[in-house]
């Protein structure tokens, strides 16, 4: 797969309801990946565990986040960085986040 930058939307629970309303909105949207949580999961049984779509060619995921956070849809907008190795992963997040407060760290 080719490295990619995507629009990441999270949820608590509403990920496919809300992927269902964007592609309904607009001609020639596509849903390229649905994955749900399964039995035993971290995630609610059936739930969005990762979907990605298109819209007018822009690439978008949502999640529901298995975390409960003080609020149910992310109050900000995410990007979901593609990269080589967790070297790489590691090395921008020490970048961007230098002197800046970080709100969800690696692995939350």
């Amino acid at each position: 797969m080719a490295r990619a930058i995507v629009t990441q939307l999270m949820f608590e629970g509403a990920a496919e309801e809300a992927m269902t309303l964007y592609v309904s909105l607009f001609k020639g949207p596509q849903i390229t990946q649905l994955e749900r949580y399964g039995p035993g999961e971290h995630g609610a049984e059936g739930s969005i565990k990762r979907a990605e779509f298109t819209l007018a060619g822009h690439r978008l995921a949502c999640i529901d986040s298995p975390i409960k956070h003080g609020f149910t849809f992310t109050p900000s907008m995410s990007l979901f960085v593609e990269c080589e190795d967790e070297a790489e992963m590691d090395a921008a997040f020490a970048r961007l986040s230098d002197g800046g407060a970080v709100l969800m760290p690696p692995g939350s």
